[in-house]
């Protein structure tokens, strides 16, 4: 059950950073703002090269694989908006692999990132807290981008009364209106 929270909590933020891209024109895409900004693509680019290396063996070898170049993950490489994505799904399926092939049990197990050991629950709430923070990221930018066309991703300004009447957002499709219940992703 909390592998099962877990993996909809990756769900959802992979979700939001997509409903997000998706209102950015390709070209902005690779605009920063100032000169130590990064753009929306090198946050994926690096979220990208991050899962995949933690994610990749996970059980087993150690989570800062030899083979990524994190530091070349912050050059903007201008690749076009299905080349990121081909790279950004390759990435998730690699972690979703991963985790379903986890149990609540195996929480308590060590895994190494960086030749530190940790449990896998701490593995997995460290991962979970970087990508929120640059999915927010990406979530701003897009935004930003997309100025008076962009569509919330939440509630919208000024919508939270009649929201509150049908909150769809906060349970399973499957959960019934009114329920307590609390929710999990799709």
């Amino acid at each position: 059950m909390i592998i099962e929270s877990i993996l909809s909590e990756y769900r959802r933020y992979k979700a939001l950073a997509e409903m997000a891209v998706s209102q950015v024109k390709d070209d902005d895409l690779h605009k920063s703002f100032g000169d130590e900004g990064n753009s929306i693509a090198v946050i994926m680019t690096h979220l990208s090269g991050n899962i995949k290396s933690r994610f990749t063996a996970f059980l087993t070898d150690d989570g800062e694989k030899p083979w990524r170049r994190r530091d070349e993950e912050f050059e903007d490489r201008q690749e076009e908006r299905t080349t990121l994505l081909a790279t950004w799904d390759e990435a998730w399926r690699v972690l979703f692999d991963a985790i379903r092939g986890l149990e609540d049990l195996d929480l308590g197990r060590i895994v190494s990132i960086r030749g530190k050991g940790l449990t896998i629950s701490d593995a997995l709430q460290r991962s979970l807290t970087h990508l929120s923070y640059h999915v927010g990221q990406i979530v701003l930018l897009a935004r930003f981008h997309a100025g008076r066309e962009w569509k919330s991703l939440s509630i919208p300004r000024g919508s939270s009364g009649e929201y509150n009447l049908n909150p769809t957002k906060e349970r399973h499709p499957d959960q019934p209106p009114n329920s307590q219940r609390p929710a999990t992703d799709r």
